[in-house]
């Protein structure tokens, strides 16, 4: 078992900036791709970022590309979100995802079988 706790959340105005991070514990944390999604009222859980095991690879949605970073420090089991140039379409509940089993992270939440709980992201316009 993986157990994932989120942290960073809050209110920003548009155009600030904000920070995420995800502690990790269960499992060792180089062995797990990592990712962050969010979900807005009334709307599906979508993609945000992801990042391989070493933090080599990382990928993004179209929407948050060049204004949100995925990143992660294998020694204190974390990994981060910076998000800069916040929009008000940006207000979510933001999760970080884990799976041990996955080659290359994935863009689908149905590839990662561990989530946190999730914190919420509200930009103000």
């Amino acid at each position: 078992q993986v157990q994932l706790v989120e942290s960073g959340g809050g209110l920003v105005q548009a155009g600030g900036s904000l920070g995420l991070s995800c502690a990790a514990s269960g499992r060792t944390f180089s062995d797990l791709a990592m990712a962050w999604f969010r979900q807005a009222p009334g709307k599906e859980r979508e993609f945000v970022a992801a990042i391989s095991r070493r933090g080599s690879s990382t990928y993004y949605a179209d929407s948050v590309k060049g204004r949100i970073t995925i990143s992660r420090d294998n020694a204190k089991n974390t990994v981060y979100l910076q998000m800069n140039s916040l929009k008000p379409e940006d207000t979510a509940v933001y999760y970080c995802a884990a799976d041990p089993d996955l080659a290359a992270p994935s863009r689908s939440d149905r590839s990662y079988d561990f989530w946190g709980q999730g914190t919420q992201v509200t930009v103000s316009s």
